[in-house]
């Protein structure tokens, strides 16, 4: 059996808040495999977020070990970090985080601009991204010209422009409508079961949480229960 894509073992977190700390995890223990799509669900300060951010390295533990590629990512740094995470992660969030003066695909060629790619290269790259979230006839059209599920596809398709290995996901569908959020949450869906991309998502919405194969219920910083 191959090893999980991502793994954390005995992993904590705590934040001072207000002269009192916080444990937001408490040892988790949790694997992911290639290509799984995980569904964390829980009550607000569940330590969902903090799994994400600790995945991506944008967080350190407090206490344990967190393998993501074979990587230990708390022990990587600076420009190292920065390498991995841009060849390894792509992030999408609630808030789409798009540039409103940009067409659809310039805000997805942004961050091929941090690569070597040539321009050609870059544009062949942000058109392929498009066309595979459904948005070929959309390229030059701006995020206040598309619906709210067009502008997360458009997210989307920048999250996965670099072709990464993992996509994090913190509440894809929190602003959509449920049409919309269901788009969205079948994008998800074919990008595990057609290009094998692994997807870890933070969400409260029932039905996402019925679209991924595996669901972590964590409170108090520990899985509670889990479903497949």
């Amino acid at each position: 059996m191959s090893e999980p894509v991502i793994r954390l073992r005995g992993v904590s977190k705590a934040y001072r808040k207000g002269g009192e700390e916080l444990q937001v995890l408490d040892r988790l223990d949790m694997d992911v495999e290639e290509g799984e799509f995980l569904a964390l669900m829980g009550p607000s300060g569940s330590g969902k977020s903090t799994i994400l951010n600790l995945i991506g390295g944008l967080d350190d533990p407090d206490e344990g070990t967190i393998e993501v590629v074979g990587e230990n990512v708390s022990q990587l740094g600076g420009d190292r970090l920065s390498a991995w995470r841009a060849r390894h992660i792509g992030y999408v969030f609630q808030a789409f985080n798009l540039i409103p003066v940009l067409t659809a695909l310039e805000n997805v060629e942004l961050p091929l601009l941090l690569t070597p790619l040539s321009k050609t290269q870059r544009r062949e790259q942000a058109e392929y991204a498009l066309q595979i979230v459904g948005l070929g006839d959309r390229m030059d059209h701006r995020p206040k010209q598309l619906s709210g599920g067009q502008e997360q596809r458009v997210a989307i398709a920048r999250a996965i422009a670099m072709d990464p290995t993992i996509l994090l996901c913190d509440e894809p569908t929190g602003d959509l409508d449920r049409d919309s959020a269901d788009q969205v949450l079948d994008l998800l869906q074919r990008l595990t079961s057609e290009y094998r991309k692994t997807i870890v998502m933070v969400t409260h919405d029932l039905k996402a949480g019925e679209t991924a194969s595996r669901v972590l219920h964590l409170d108090k910083g520990v899985v509670e229960s889990q479903t497949a």
